[in-house]
């Protein structure tokens, strides 16, 4: 009975210690030292939350850079249901998928020939990324470019001002945050 009661009160005072005590330690150590992370790294507009800038959004209008596809469920950047679209590329379902968005692309810039980036075209693995290569904001240029009534070099000018580079010098990938991008281009034109 002495050796259960004994466990039981180590099993307690662990579950307290790093289910409770630790968690909370980490939270408060994390807020101080990274505030903007620790809160999600929001993005506020007038006051109010208009997204994160680590969460993607979906970007459909003609004026706007469109983000990368999303794949999760029920809605696209349903950030409850992170998640991708698990297709192999053998599979009819992502070639036809990506011939929509293709034909998509062409039908909201016909004329415009240029190759499309892939990540235009291909849903990241967790459905939220809210980053698109600097290829595949450059090829959006021209459309964003006329509907918006910019220049193209000014508007390749705020890509360029947006493209982030590689963490440290050499983790990942350059890369262009759609939703930053949107507010720059709509304070421009506002």
């Amino acid at each position: 009975m002495r050796m259960l009661r004994q466990s039981l009160v180590l099993v307690l005072l662990l579950t307290v210690l790093t289910g409770v005590v630790f968690p909370a330690a980490v939270t408060a150590l994390a807020s101080l030292a990274f505030r903007s992370n620790a809160q999600g790294s929001l993005v506020y507009e007038g006051g109010h939350v208009v997204g994160s800038s680590l969460i993607g959004q979906a970007f459909g209008g003609p004026a706007e850079f469109w983000s990368r596809p999303s794949a999760t469920g029920p809605a696209p950047y349903n950030a409850a249901a992170s998640s991708g679209s698990n297709l192999g590329p053998s599979n009819p379902a992502l070639v036809t998928a990506v011939q929509e968005r293709v034909a998509a692309l062409h039908a909201a810039d016909p004329g415009y020939n240029a190759p499309i980036p892939i990540d235009l075209v291909t849903a990241s693995g967790s459905g939220l990324d809210p980053h698109i290569s600097p290829a595949a904001a450059l090829y959006q240029v021209h459309r964003v470019a006329r509907e918006t009534g910019l220049s193209e070099a000014r508007v390749r000018s705020v890509v360029a001002e947006f493209t982030e580079g590689r963490t440290l010098g050499l983790l990942g990938e350059a890369r262009v945050n759609v939703l930053l991008l949107n507010r720059a281009l709509r304070a421009l034109r506002e």
